[in-house]
């Protein structure tokens, strides 16, 4: 689902321990975080959340303050 995202260039699934999981993306603007939070994967996770997850997901908006990319 994440590749069918256009306004979510960038998206990660993390591990971050042996139970502990993450997701990353980034967006060029508001209204792309925006799309992504209320589109088709927020909405699969949140309605598979009780099963898929030991608490609720915490959502927490960063903004980039630098990156390095392949040219």
């Amino acid at each position: 689902m994440a590749n069918q995202e256009t306004t979510t260039p960038i998206w990660f699934a993390l591990r971050l321990g042996p139970s502990t999981f993450g997701i990353f993306d980034a967006f060029v603007d508001e209204a792309g975080r925006s799309a992504h939070l209320s589109g088709p994967i927020a909405e699969a996770l949140m309605a598979n959340a009780a099963d898929l997850l030991a608490e609720p997901p915490q959502i927490e908006h960063v903004d980039v303050l630098g990156v390095k990319l392949p040219n």
